[in-house]
């Protein structure tokens, strides 16, 4: 399996975040083809000792780095991409990776 983690950095407005994000970004990102799950974070994201910066954290899961990859080369995948400028002005990093269980 492989991940795309989405770290949201804590934005201005957090309500108007979540709105957007959950009315608005969630049902446009699960129309992205090869999508296995979708997690989201619930309460604080905390740090090593306190406060993260991170208000969500999104984690979705594909059966392969090339199938996420393939994903955000569709045209879902593009429109997901795009509608990050819509709510997440204060930053989102995304990682995304292999993995394998140990």
């Amino acid at each position: 399996m492989a991940q795309l983690i989405a770290l949201y950095k804590t934005p201005a407005d957090a309500a108007a975040f979540d709105a957007y994000y959950y009315g608005t970004h969630v049902p446009l990102a699960k129309t992205v083809p090869g999508l296995r799950s979708y997690h989201v974070s619930t309460g604080p994201v905390a740090g090593g000792g306190g406060p993260s910066g991170v208000h969500l954290v999104a984690m979705l899961q594909f059966d392969s780095l090339a199938a996420i990859q393939a994903a955000l080369g569709s045209p879902a995948g593009a429109a997901t991409a795009a509608d990050l400028a819509n709510f997440a002005q204060a930053g989102v990093d995304l990682l995304m990776f292999d993995t394998k269980e140990v």
